[in-house]
């Protein structure tokens, strides 16, 4: 296989040589520092030789940080194996490996009470360096240089669960690190199945994306199985995902492969509770309530919330306003989700909601019914908003 990099112009062949030669003492630590890996790096910061370096050197530390050079032999605990939803499975066009990943499946919350931050990140690690194993092993087998991946995004089933906020924000570090520590490997991020919801997602993780990566996302429509099979020929594809392709016992899923995730079973939970950290901490006074008004300005945002309380239990329900610009008793607005008590004392709450309707909602905590104890409320509340360019694709399917 050819060692040398084509299509480069003098000035970007001179700007590689003077990379190599400004990041001499840190080659050794890297895995295979060839000049295709090192112009990932000056791509990713368009030949920008201080800033190309800077992040390299970073990675450097990031490498012994996370042990990545061993981290193949390191083995993630049961549970992560068992329902990460994810697997590496055949080659796409150019002999690319392809990594998928079965969102609607996962069960975030079922994760996070069962393994450490660390384990479900080093296991993301994990497999990003297991693709690029992958990319040299086909280097050599195919003769020429295979260095970027596809990776298939499978949303059906996906709902409200999936945009609990420790789980997004687990996803917003994960982007953030595979800017920072692989840049360049992606060729496709192909998304199928894909609800309204996704806008919403999206739109949450897209800043952890480099411009360059947000234009590789693919959203395929009703004839995704059809279209995917442009992107991954049919021997190379499960045939659950539109392909000929089984494992040996014939099973379509190719479940040798792809882990399918499902909820994580109880036995496996090591905690009972995600440690939050709240943005209020107000009080509620015995017979009173409390009213957190939030405006939504169009049909398909997300209300999301999170509260733990002091003192007892609490009540608490979702209303939109029927009167702007004065306070109003929850009989008098529209119930959206009816109030209810909650043991958020003992066990700290989360919710969301898909607004359906503009308007003032309004989050009511409840302590009227408790005329002896006052309580503290500590919540988190936001609005989160859809994409949208990628709503306006989703609504053509």
């Amino acid at each position: 296989m050819s060692g040398q990099v084509g299509d480069l112009s003098p000035l970007q062949k001179k700007l590689l040589a003077q990379f190599r030669e400004n990041i001499q003492d840190v080659l050794s630590a890297l895995p295979n520092p060839d000049d295709f890996f090192l112009l990932r790096w000056l791509r990713a910061r368009s030949f920008d030789l201080q800033r190309s370096e800077d992040m390299l050197r970073k990675h450097v530390e990031f490498r012994k940080q996370q042990n990545l050079d061993n981290i193949l032999a390191w083995q993630p605990p049961e549970v992560v194996r068992l329902y990460n939803a994810s697997g590496i499975c055949g080659h796409g066009s150019g002999g690319c490996p392809v990594w998928y990943h079965i969102v609607g499946n996962l069960d975030p919350k079922g994760l996070f009470l069962s393994a450490s931050k660390q384990e479900l990140f080093r296991d993301k690690l994990r497999s990003c360096e297991l693709l690029l194993r992958d990319c040299e092993q086909q280097s050599q087998k195919l003769g020429q240089k295979v260095e970027k991946i596809i990776a298939v995004f499978d949303f059906e089933g996906m709902g409200l669960r999936h945009l609990w906020k420790p789980g997004m924000e687990f996803v917003q570090e994960f982007f953030s690190a595979l800017e920072a520590n692989y840049p360049e490997i992606l060729k496709h991020f192909i998304a199928v199945r894909a609800p309204k919801l996704f806008s919403v997602a999206f739109n949450l993780v897209k800043s952890y994306m480099s411009e360059d990566t947000r234009r590789k996302v693919v959203i395929l429509g009703d004839n995704w199985k059809q279209e995917l099979t442009k992107f991954i020929s049919p021997n190379q594809l499960p045939v659950e995902f539109g392909g000929t392709m089984t494992d040996p016992d014939g099973n379509p899923k190719c479940l040798t492969k792809i882990s399918y995730g499902g909820e994580v079973p109880k036995s496996y939970y090591l905690c009972n509770q995600v440690r939050v950290q709240y943005e209020h901490t107000v009080p509620v006074g015995r017979g009173s309530s409390l009213q957190v008004e939030n405006e939504i300005l169009c049909p398909g945002c997300v209300l999301r919330w999170q509260f733990a309380s002091d003192g007892g239990d609490i009540g608490f329900g979702v209303f939109l306003k029927t009167k702007m610009g004065e306070r109003q008793k929850a009989g008098e607005m529209t119930k959206v989700l009816p109030s209810q008590r909650y043991n958020a004392h003992m066990v700290p709450e989360d919710g969301s909601l898909t607004c359906l309707k503009a308007g003032v909602y309004v989050l009511r905590f409840d302590n009227t019914y408790s005329l002896v104890h006052s309580k503290r409320i500590s919540y988190t509340v936001e609005v989160l908003l859809p994409d949208q360019t990628v709503m306006e694709k989703l609504e053509k399917f």
